[in-house]
């Protein structure tokens, strides 16, 4: 197969960005040329990896800061998915469509992130071959893959209005959404496309191919899923490859017995609440020393009220850290989630927003995590869960198990191997 030119669209955090950082530098390594378009805000990340980069303003800059804590507001009232689609990206729709098209100019292949709308529009108009991506098992929005349906202590008939409760639900959902994409629908109808089905919901997957990039551990194919969906494993970006853990880090760890570590990924870092003060605290009535991982310039820790036997750092990369902890205690976001399971170490999760619900939910159903909820979240109720961890062998021994298996996985292979082979595909139906 010909080299060929790759434009990857993404939205997001770091663990949106990551997955398409890995994929793209696989793709290099295989002799194509990869662009990656998405926020300014990731242009020196992304170009510092010999990666190409193209600006789409989905909006006028990501302010990490002012979304965290409006988004860990939001997520009180589950209105966290309605703020992002209708206030940080339909206003720059149009924007992002001129930018993006000026990007797959030339380019052989469109690879899509879930929140990347125009990407669909973009498709439909040039006729670019096209795959879409969903980094989360949430966003396929299943019926018969919920917590009940995982009990195999329930009868088929009860199995059976489990479904169609759940659908009745998400349908239900899904009429409360339905104005979400009307700005797309009306450029769709200027752009001369016709009507189509809902673009924010099933309009997001290529009618071709859909990637889901996480392991199948998390999530397996559903009777109501796409059947053009491939599961491909996490797409891991390690960072450990050019960062190791801090000299002071190291010394810490090699210092005593494996500690707790407290971490809320790049995004809700920036409202963390009580979330490293109370684990701190209970870390150390557990007689358990801990690492709180609080981002660059976000904390304001009052570091004098730490317990002894406490670091506070601003990074560590999570391929490094992770397999040397007791116990990890996150927000379940889907990269955090991945390294995570990749570690082999048991969880307690504590989600904020977003697929966080139902990442924690996977976990738990998978015997290597436990759950709390953010408003029951204190050094007593902390403590009560590490406990189980910590003292309750099923854990570590399940998700030492789970960790092998997501270790055994190449999701960034997998990714490549599927885009290659659908290239040749295109290839092969052009040239008849």
């Amino acid at each position: 197969m010909t080299n060929k030119r790759i434009v990857l669209t993404a939205y997001g955090s770091f663990g949106d960005i990551h997955p398409y950082m890995a994929i793209a530098l696989e793709l290099q390594a295989r002799g194509h040329r990869a662009v990656i378009a998405t926020s300014e805000l990731y242009r020196y990340k992304i170009e510092a990896e010999g990666i190409g980069f193209h600006p789409v303003r989905y909006d006028s800059a990501i302010d990490m800061q002012q979304d965290g804590e409006f988004i860990g507001v939001l997520s009180e009232s589950r209105r966290e998915s309605e703020y992002t689609i209708c206030y940080l990206l339909m206003p720059h729709l149009r924007a992002t469509y001129k930018a993006l098209l000026e990007a797959v100019q030339g380019a052989d292949l469109l690879v899509t992130h879930h929140l990347s709308f125009a990407g669909s529009l973009i498709a439909a108009k040039t006729g670019i071959p096209w795959v879409s991506t969903v980094l989360s098992p949430l966003l396929f929005m299943s019926a018969y893959d919920s917590q009940t349906l995982s009990t195999t202590t329930i009868s088929s008939y009860e199995q059976a209005l489990a479904v169609v409760a759940n659908d009745a639900r998400l349908r239900q959902f899904r009429w409360q959404a339905r104005l979400w994409s009307a700005p797309i629908r009306q450029l769709r109808g200027e752009l001369g496309l016709p009507a189509s089905c809902d673009p924010v919901f099933e309009g997001q997957h290529s009618p071709d191919l859909v990637l889901a990039l996480f392991s199948a551990k998390l999530a397996k194919p559903q009777p109501d899923w796409c059947p053009q969906v491939q599961v491909t494993g996490f797409p891991f970006y390690d960072r450990a490859k050019q960062e190791n853990l801090s000299p002071e880090l190291a010394r810490f760890l090699d210092s005593g017995s494996p500690p707790i570590i407290f971490t809320l990924g790049s995004l809700m870092v920036w409202t963390p609440g009580n979330f490293y003060l109370e684990g701190a605290i209970a870390a150390q009535q557990l007689g358990y020393r801990a690492v709180l991982l609080v981002g660059k310039g976000v904390h304001n820790l009052p570091l004098e009220q730490l317990p002894e036997g406490v670091i506070v750092v601003d990074y560590a990369p999570h391929s490094e850290i992770f397999p040397r902890g007791a116990v990890i205690v996150h927000h379940g976001g889907v990269g955090t989630t991945g390294q995570a399971l990749r570690s082999g170490r048991p969880m307690l999760v504590v989600p904020y927003a977003h697929d966080q619900p139902d990442n924690a939910m996977r976990l738990v159903r998978l015997g290597v995590a436990r759950t709390l909820a953010r408003h029951e979240y204190s050094a007593n109720t902390l403590m009560a869960e590490l406990k189980q961890l910590l003292f309750e062998p099923s854990y570590e021994s399940k998700a030492a198990e789970v960790g092998k298996r997501v270790q055994q996985e190449d999701g960034v292979k997998a990714a490549s191997d599927a885009i290659e082979t659908y290239l040749r595909s295109q290839e092969n139906g052009q040239s008849k």
